[in-house]
């Protein structure tokens, strides 16, 4: 898996609860996806109320970025719901965001996390 990535896997529910097979973005390093079993994943949701919010990213499919992503639906990437999940679990991988849009999200978690 390499960072940017979309794939489809099991996000467990913030509740502690099961989760549900959802897409997700690979966020973490491609240096610690050959070095540890798990990936920091961000969600994936086609709940567009979140798409103006700074610390999400809109996926418009009717860009080609968007087309490439993999996804069915116009959708919002979080960087407000992260997860680690096991790099087994990972079900396919969809598509990937293009340098463009991985830059544009770059700055979502450090919004959500209030980093610099």
């Amino acid at each position: 898996m390499n960072r940017g990535d979309v794939v489809l896997v099991r996000f467990p529910h913030p509740s502690g609860l099961r989760g549900k097979k959802r897409p997700a973005v690979v966020v973490q390093s491609n240096a610690y996806s050959e070095t540890v079993g798990t990936l920091l994943v961000a969600e994936v949701t086609s709940n567009l109320a979140m798409a103006t919010d700074p610390a999400c990213l809109f996926i418009d499919l009717t860009t080609p970025e968007g087309a490439a992503t993999g996804l069915l639906r116009d959708s919002v990437v979080s960087g407000l719901l992260l997860a680690t999940v096991d790099s087994n679990s990972i079900a396919q991988v969809m598509g990937s965001l293009s340098p463009s849009l991985s830059g544009r999200y770059d700055a979502c978690p450090k919004i959500a996390l209030d980093l610099p």
